[in-house]
C-alpha cells in the first residue's frame, strides 16, 4: 500500500520554493506513520499529532499548507479541532479521515468547513491525490516548473527521461532512471538500502537488499565509468551521490 510518485509527476512546492508542509492528525500511530511515509515520498515535510490539543500546538509551530484530520480523536471531536485549526490558519485545506461512511457524517464534516472527506479503509494513492488537488486549488502550492535535475556535470530531465554527463548521453533502464533520480533529488545525503528499496521499488524485498547493490553497480558502470566517481558507498550506512572531483 506504499505510494510512490510515478515517473514524470510534477513536484508541488510552496511559493518560496520550499517543500509543502502537511500535518497528519490521527491517534492510530501505525496509520499516521504510513500516511507520513507516503506523503514524504512526495517530497513534502510532514508532522504528526495524535490528538486535538497536539494538532493545535503543531499547527502554530508548523503553519501547514494542508491538514489530514481524523474525525474521531481521543480528546475532542475532529469538527471541534477543525474550528481551532481554522482560527490559527483560516484558509488551510483540511482532508477528513473517518471510519464512518454515513452520509450525514460526510455532510457534517464538509458543512463544518472540511474541504474533502475520505473514509477508512482508503488507499494511500487516493489520499495523496486528494491532497494534491486541495493544495492546487487553495493556491498553497504550485507545480515545480523546472523538470531538470543537475548535480555537477550530471543532468537528468524528469519529463523526457534523458540523462547526460558532461554533455554525453547516457541510456538507462526504467529502474536505473528511478534510482538515479532518487539519488539526484538527495545530493550529498546518505540513503540507506531500506530507504532506496522503499522509494524505488515501492516495497520491502524481504531481506533482498542486494538488489540495491546490484543496481548501484549498474549505475556506476554507466555514470562513473572512466570519469571521476559520483556515486559513493558509506559502509554500514548506504550510498550518496555528489559532484565528481
Amino acid at each position: 500500500m506504499m505510494a510512490t510518485p510515478p515517473a514524470g509527476r510534477t513536484e508541488l512546492l510552496r511559493p518560496d520554493g520550499s517543500p509543502v508542509r502537511v500535518l497528519v492528525v490521527d491517534d492510530e500511530s501505525a496509520l499516521a506513520d504510513l500516511l507520513s511515509m507516503a506523503l514524504r515520498y512526495e517530497g513534502w515535510e510532514v508532522r504528526t499529532a495524535s490528538d486535538g490539543a497536539e494538532a493545535v500546538r503543531t499547527t502554530r509551530e508548523l503553519r501547514p499548507d494542508a491538514v489530514v484530520l481524523d474525525i474521531m480523536l481521543p480528546d475532542m471531536d475532529g469538527l471541534a479541532v477543525l474550528g481551532r485549526l481554522r482560527r490559527e490558519l483560516p484558509e488551510v485545506p483540511v482532508l477528513f479521515l473517518t471510519a464512518r461512511d454515513a452520509v450525514e457524517d460526510r455532510i457534517a464534516g464538509l458543512t463544518a468547513g472540511g474541504d474533502d472527506y475520505v473514509t477508512k479503509p482508503f488507499s494511500l494513492e487516493e489520499v495523496v491525490a486528494r491532497l494534491r488537488g486541495l493544495l492546487r486549488r487553495s493556491g498553497a502550492a504550485a507545480a515545480r516548473a523546472e523538470s531538470v535535475l543537475a548535480v555537477g556535470d550530471l543532468v537528468l530531465d524528469e519529463d523526457s527521461h534523458e540523462v547526460s554527463r558532461g554533455g554525453q548521453e547516457i541510456h538507462l533502464t526504467a529502474t536505473e532512471f528511478e534510482l538515479l533520480r532518487y539519488l539526484m533529488r538527495n545530493p550529498r545525503r546518505v540513503l540507506s538500502k531500506a530507504q532506496i528499496l522503499d522509494r524505488v521499488w515501492s516495497y520491502d524485498f524481504g531481506g533482498q537488499a542486494n538488489v540495491v547493490e546490484l543496481y548501484i553497480s549498474y549505475l556506476r558502470r554507466k555514470i562513473d565509468a572512466g570519469r571521476s566517481p559520483m556515486i559513493h558507498t558509506r559502509r554500514g550506512a548506504g550510498y550518496l551521490l555528489k559532484p565528481g572531483e
